[in-house]
């Protein structure tokens, strides 16, 4: 591809991810109590003034991450808005486990009213995920030693309930529930392995070196049917579960692992894992996940071809279409494979065509399966401020990086 073209592809991006931005800095703030709104409509007016955990942490880490990393972001009042994210967050966010003993005495909620009293504890682990994620963001930026110990604490206390005992999750088993390893939990954790190790030297890396390999093998699991179908769900020991959940398949959950996976083992020299994650973790699941007729991911899929039970499984929603693009165009960076910039652009071009709104700004989240919008507002419950800006920002960066070395 040429150089024009990429150039134009990082136009684009970095356009579209100064307005994000720009959106929700304006829309987004509680100057009063702290934190962000995230139930926000199609031009910006707040409909709903609940405050979801998991997602005033994505919001701090964002913000904290652009600020940080790059120098048109290293602006005041980003970073101001994210030390108000991270101050509201320590305040409120965390809560008594409903047993008080077991794995733990606090959990983090997953939801607070506006002035921060909690509504709804869920009992999994994502809402302290990205708790961590926002504190260790957060401590380097702002120097806080205190707050990156905090976010070391909390991940111990994540790998007790994940690995050794999950009852501080408030969760009895049930008799007919059969244990399952899904894999956001361990591509979750993965995640925060890179990040609580990245620039922290040797010790930090080696501190997060048996866990971070843990995740790998657990991931790895759910690549099933001798090797030619990712499962969402399957048994602690590997195996294929029965009925509807082990049928399951999520493109996008698959295509976010497979860039879990490839900066993993780009960053140990694993050539075997490298091609695992793109050829088993991006190729497989856009291959079946890919909308032939309307384009774009479907969201859920059963491998054997039945009708998911699931209502939105034929919906095109955001987040699987920006985790591919980060995925196929991490994936050209590191091998060069014409095909896997071809599969970036087949993205691309449907992305910014159904999900950037020229008008207002930002991304909808949902779409029919022909690719209309089936709602319309620009944050929820499950959208906010880190999907869209996470992908273009690692977009852009690579984008420079690509067209650096074709310089030279």
């Amino acid at each position: 591809m040429s150089v024009e073209k990429l150039e134009e592809y990082r136009d684009r991006i970095r356009t579209e991810l100064d307005r994000v931005v720009d959106f929700w800095l304006k829309h987004s703030h509680d100057t009063q109590h702290g934190g962000f709104f995230t139930c926000i409509g199609r031009e910006g007016k707040v409909y709903d003034e609940l405050k979801y955990v998991w997602l005033q942490g994505r919001q701090v880490w964002m913000y904290c991450r652009l600020y940080r990393t790059m120098e048109r972001f290293h602006r005041p009042e980003i970073l101001q808005a994210a030390k108000a994210g991270g101050a509201f967050l320590r305040k409120f966010a965390r809560v008594p486990s409903s047993d008080g003993g077991g794995g733990g005495s606090w959990k983090c909620a997953f939801c607070l009213t506006r002035d921060g009293k909690a509504v709804k504890v869920q009992r999994t682990i994502f809402s302290e995920c990205f708790y961590i994620l926002a504190l260790d963001e957060l401590s380097r930026v702002t120097g806080d030693t205190d707050m990156q110990a905090e976010a070391e604490q909390m991940m111990e206390q994540l790998v007790v309930w994940v690995r050794v005992d999950p009852s501080g999750l408030g969760r009895p088993p049930m008799p007919g529930d059969a244990p399952a390893n899904g894999m956001a939990v361990p591509m979750m954790l993965l995640c925060l392995v890179q990040q609580l190790s990245e620039g922290r030297g040797q010790e930090a890396e080696q501190r997060y070196e048996e866990l971070g390999a843990w995740c790998v093998r657990q991931i790895l699991q759910h690549l099933q049917r001798g090797g030619t179908a990712v499962l969402e769900s399957v048994s602690l020991d590997g195996a294929e579960l029965p009925g509807c959940q082990g049928r399951l398949q999520n493109p996008g959950h698959a295509l976010e692992a497979g860039w879990f996976l490839l900066q993993h083992a780009a960053a140990r020299g694993d050539q075997q894992l490298q091609r695992t994650a793109v050829d088993k973790f991006m190729e497989l699941p856009f291959q079946r996940g890919w909308d032939r007729q309307h384009g774009g991911l479907f969201y859920f899929l059963d491998v054997d071809g039945f009708c998911p039970t699931q209502l939105e499984w034929s919906m095109k929603l955001w987040w699987p279409h920006c985790e591919a693009l980060v995925a196929f165009l991490m994936a050209y960076s590191r091998l060069k494979e014409p095909q896997l910039l071809d599969r970036f652009t087949q993205v691309y071009q449907y992305s910014f065509s159904h999900f950037s709104d020229a008008e207002s700004g930002e991304w909808f989240g949902y779409l029919t399966q022909e690719g209309k919008v089936a709602l319309d507002f620009k944050g929820g419950p499950f959208k906010g401020f880190f999907h869209v800006p996470r992908c273009l920002y690692m977009c852009e960066r690579i984008l420079d990086d690509l067209l650096e070395k074709k310089d030279r």
